[in-house]
């Protein structure tokens, strides 16, 4: 993972979306309200007789990421949970008084409220998402996984091992050193996607303790997986897929798929009816 750690800075907590054309009123945190407009958890019913989908959003992103994804499958018949991680969408502060394990309990959160409806339960996340979709499925009974844009390891560098003590005296770091926006194939898009602007630096180190707990699960997991990466991804470099999937030793079902013209954030970028589509062909042969 591409995950930069640059130099320090600690943003205004008025500014949560990555995009240039968020009305101001949707920047702010207002009193009424601790979630960020438009970034809210979703659920769309659909068919009980078919599969249900937990989706799952990244690191510093919010539900939005994967909204068109489950709107896609639920026009299609399919149950669709978006949930919010704990500590994202709101505030970057929330994010820093959270911690993996947090992270884990919203997914299976999502998980226990599906199981209401059916138990046939499909798990799909991006990027941080994608690896708590990987380790939740060997916690969770779960029909098969679609983990796109997702890093095996963050990139080596020598700050990681202390990262805690620098958290104390630094809060937040940039999250790479590109132009808002430049690696983005549709710009309209981006115009209003939503994340966190900078990376918390303690989050930074519950990330990478949460790789390390999907590392271990990769070769316990057996059902089948869907890997998903962009070949444009300048934030998780692509060969994280190649990582994962070869350390699926268990899987005797798994596919991984390359996307082009798309950026990091492959469900809302120019190629993202290719990744429903393709999610949704690997659902259907699932299920069948």
């Amino acid at each position: 993972m591409s995950l930069k750690l640059g130099t320090p800075s600690i943003p205004s907590h008025s500014y949560y979306a990555q995009g240039p054309n968020i009305p101001f009123e949707h920047t702010i945190i207002h009193d009424m309200s601790q979630i960020i407009p438009t970034a809210e958890p979703f659920f769309f019913l659909g068919d009980p007789s078919k599969p249900a989908c937990l989706l799952i959003h990244g690191f510093t992103g919010t539900p939005k990421e994967m909204r068109w994804m489950g709107e896609f499958l639920n026009q299609q018949g399919y149950t669709c949970l978006g949930i919010r991680l704990t500590g994202h969408a709101t505030d970057p502060e929330d994010m820093i008084r959270s911690r993996w394990t947090d992270w884990a309990a919203s997914v299976e959160d999502g998980y226990s409220l599906l199981r209401g409806l059916t138990d046939n339960i499909f798990l799909m996340g991006l990027s941080m998402g994608g690896v708590l979709a990987l380790l939740m499925s060997t916690r969770l009974n779960v029909r098969g996984v679609v983990a796109m844009s997702t890093p095996y390891k963050l990139p080596d560098d020598p700050r990681l091992r202390h990262i805690e003590l620098i958290a104390k005296a630094v809060s937040f770091m940039p999250k790479n050193n590109d132009e808002p926006g430049a690696s983005w194939f549709d710009k309209e898009a981006w115009k209003d996607h939503i994340s966190y602007p900078q990376n918390p630096v303690r989050s930074i180190g519950e990330l990478n303790k949460l790789l390390k707990e999907m590392r271990t699960a990769l070769p316990q997991i057996n059902v089948p997986v869907l890997l998903m990466h962009s070949k444009n991804d300048t934030y998780v470099l692509p060969e994280n897929m190649e990582l994962i999937y070869a350390d699926l030793s268990n899987v005797m079902d798994k596919t991984k798929l390359y996307i082009t013209e798309s950026s990091h954030v492959i469900p809302r970028d120019a190629s993202r009816e290719r990744v429903f589509r393709s999610a949704l062909e690997f659902i259907q042969r699932i299920q069948s």
